[in-house]
């Protein structure tokens, strides 16, 4: 039985500009199963960004194939892939997002309670998830209250809160000191293992990149799997 849950065969991505076209993705090809944990490094505007956006439904190939969780994204409309961010996906950017006027427990429901728009599930799902990455404490303050760390690990919390398949993550710990990166790097691989969620990551890190079990560089528009 084929579980791969995410497939890419041919991935292009071209950006026209008056200048020139400029080619960031050349042929991409990869398949993730579930539960596999994959870290893709390479050098700065080698196309990692895109490619993770092109996964998560937030940018469209060139040309190629893009299948995630099961759904066709090189053809899907809009409205699908509105639904398939909401529920399949699960993102972790290097900036939190997190609103600044919302406390820790309301960011963190936000994405159940847009899926559902039921206030007291969505509060039920986000309680535990934010006990699990030690802020049961923090519930209440809003992001300029917490810390660097407490802010990203709010958003790993908001990033799993509708059980998504797969978990794409954009430099996670990239704003952070080395105390604050290595708790969150333990999170998200800690929570990937206990879910079994699909994880990848982007990441400049090295020893992020090598605890994945799966590691790939991405290098003038090709990717290698080491």
């Amino acid at each position: 039985m084929n579980d791969d849950v995410i497939v890419c065969d041919g991935v292009r991505k071209t950006f026209h500009s008056a200048a020139e076209d400029l080619e960031i993705l050349r042929g991409i090809d990869l398949r993730l199963s579930s539960g596999d944990c994959a870290s893709i490094t390479g050098p700065s505007g080698c196309g990692k960004s895109t490619l993770l956006s092109i996964l998560g439904g937030l940018d469209s190939p060139s040309t190629g194939r893009v299948m995630v969780g099961g759904i066709e994204l090189s053809d899907a409309r809009e409205d699908e892939l509105s639904t398939f961010r909401a529920r399949v996906v699960g993102f972790v950017f290097q900036f939190h997002y997190l609103l600044k006027d919302f406390t820790a427990l309301e960011n963190t429901m936000l994405p159940a309670f847009m899926a559902s728009g039921d206030r007291r599930d969505a509060e039920a799902r986000a309680l535990p998830l934010l006990e699990a990455v030690g802020l049961g404490d923090r519930l209440h303050h809003v992001p300029s209250m917490l810390s660097g760390g407490e802010r990203q690990r709010v958003a790993i919390a908001r990033a799993l809160i509708n059980a998504p398949a797969i978990v794409l993550a954009d430099e996670p710990t990239g704003n952070l000191d080395r105390a604050s990166a290595g708790i969150v790097e333990e999170l998200l691989f800690q929570m990937a293992a206990t879910t079994n969620t699909t994880l990848l990551v982007v990441t400049h890190d090295q020893g992020m990149a090598e605890r994945a079990g799966r590691r790939f560089m991405l290098r003038d528009g090709v990717l290698l799997e080491s």
